[in-house]
């Protein structure tokens, strides 16, 4: 599923226009965007969690030359699945 599919759904089960529907899950997507960048997590109970985790500076190598480079620190979006989502995918 895409997120135009996704909108889709949204507008068929909440019986309301696709712009409407688009703008709903749009502000849903900028609101965990949001606090993410923040350094916050969101959690969604059933569903799982969005976090930041923090990626510490490390040196690696360029595959093609071999040579060695620092890759600096980063921080990354993960997902943890919630029990509910877990046991209806299972």
């Amino acid at each position: 599923m895409n997120k135009a599919e996704l909108i889709e759904m949204v507008a068929a089960s909440m019986h309301i226009t696709k712009s409407d529907a688009t703008a709903t899950v749009d502000a849903v997507f900028n609101g965990i965007t949001d606090s993410l960048k923040n350094g916050d997590s969101v959690t969604l109970v059933g569903f799982g969690t969005f976090s930041v985790s923090q990626r510490a500076a490390r040196t690696g190598r360029n595959p093609r030359t071999g040579e060695a480079i620092t890759i600096p620190a980063s921080r990354s979006p993960k997902f943890k699945a919630g029990k509910a989502l877990k046991d209806a995918v299972n």
